[in-house]
């Protein structure tokens, strides 16, 4: 056996291909794994990647991560469609008003809870702002595939996708805010003043050309039967928009959002495009969390100061996002169903927060601390800190994710 997975390591998982088809059938038995033990499939992928990973049994290399890249792209494309297309502005009209508050109830007790949390274990405030604001995003790609898996639809959804969307967008606004500012007590020479001009420039061009994508797909499909031109014209379009957010830096969740936003208030008939996206998802989405899982290192989890301070922030989280939903729930008069659930949908912790991580990792800030400095220390902390609520955010909100929107849209396992 251990032959076996030697030859594989060294001669079969350098090809993309070979990688891809690996992992696909990996995922789908960790999977059937994970059902059969009432967890959703979406931990059993999560598990999966950590297994196969670089940093626990070498089946992946580490060099492939990068290549794999291209498949979170693709997912996060349709996934962020999927959210946009229930975005019709009659529903908004009906329930506009209740979002918004939801929102700022949400972003607020969680900003609070948290920093509060990690100020009392002694983390000093500039990082513990950053910490708290990366706390308040929600990974809606949990969301996504639960919501497509359980066929869900209804109020419960409405409120969920409308929370999600704008909790994210306030998220990415507020970080570039947070981090010019702390940068810029800290006195690091030469901060980055132009990240909170580069937070509103980034949502605005994302939606802009989102708007325009999903514009010009309308434009191309609403006059065609043929399902194989639809489908053709439709990912052509989704994909050259979202490399080019790539490419320019925009926000590709942002982007697609808008796209399928857009399509949806154009033309009612613009939904046969999404029911023709929908077969392409299963495997997408389940590669999307398969990578998530290779992307973490265990090894992480043994840094005992770091783990506490984790386990910190990841509970400290946990009661923000629940108390802060249910609160603006019942401060805008929600029925009782949602008030109760809609919190337990928010836990979910990936994609907007890696990049947060990557954007810090990334930064001219960053690269001018010293090695081993105190500075650089409490920064490579605080990405840990991160990482480690990701990962038991990945498998604890499909969890909750999936009891949640049973019992907040009322429907029978």
């Amino acid at each position: 056996m251990i032959e076996i997975a030697q030859y594989i390591r060294e001669n079969l998982t350098h090809n993309i291909l070979f990688t891809i088809g690996f992992l696909l059938l990996a995922g789908y038995f960790f999977g059937k794994i994970a059902s059969l033990i009432r967890l959703p499939e979406i931990s059993g992928f999560i598990i999966a990647g950590i297994l196969v990973n670089s940093f626990t049994t070498g089946l992946i290399a580490a060099e492939m991560n990068k290549s794999l890249h291209i498949v979170t792209e693709v997912a996060v494309g349709l996934l962020a469609l999927s959210i946009g297309s229930e975005f019709s502005l009659k529903k908004m009209r009906r329930m506009g008003k209740h979002i918004i508050i939801i929102t700022i109830f949400q972003f607020c007790i969680t900003f609070l809870f948290v920093i509060t949390a990690l100020s009392l274990f002694k983390l000093e405030l500039p990082y513990g702002i950053i910490l708290a604001v990366t706390a308040c995003a929600t990974a809606p790609a949990v969301i996504v595939a639960e919501v497509h898996h359980l066929r869900a639809y209804g109020k419960f959804i409405d409120y969920l996708f409308g929370t999600v969307v704008l909790i994210d967008a306030l998220s990415v606004i507020l970080f570039g805010m947070a981090f010019t500012l702390v940068t810029n007590y800290l006195d690091i020479s030469s901060p980055d003043s132009f990240m909170i001009f580069d937070s509103f420039r980034e949502i605005g061009l994302s939606i802009l050309l989102g708007s325009a994508s999903g514009f010009f797909i309308h434009l191309l499909t609403s006059k065609k039967n043929n399902e194989h031109e639809i489908l053709i014209i439709t990912l052509s379009v989704i994909f050259i928009t979202t490399g080019i957010s790539l490419v320019f830096h925009f926000s590709p969740l942002l982007l697609n959002i808008a796209t399928g936003t857009t399509m949806a208030n154009l033309s009612t008939h613009n939904h046969r495009v999404f029911k023709l996206l929908e077969p392409l998802t299963p495997p997408v989405y389940a590669l999307f969390f398969i990578i998530a899982g290779i992307e973490i290192d265990p090894g992480i989890f043994l840094k005992m100061n770091i783990l506490l301070l984790a386990l910190i922030y990841f509970s400290s989280r946990f009661a923000g996002k629940y108390t802060g939903v249910w609160l603006g729930c019942q401060v805008s008069k929600t029925e009782l169903a949602i008030r109760n659930n809609l919190g337990l949908c928010m836990m979910s912790q990936a994609g907007i927060a890696l990049g947060f991580v990557l954007l810090i990792q990334t930064s001219p800030m960053l690269a001018r601390i010293a090695d081993g400095s105190p500075q650089k220390i409490l920064f490579n902390n605080m990405m840990n800190i991160v990482l480690i609520s990701i990962f038991l955010n990945e498998l604890i909100g499909p969890v909750l994710s999936r009891y949640a929107i049973l019992r907040g849209n009322q429907m029978e396992e």
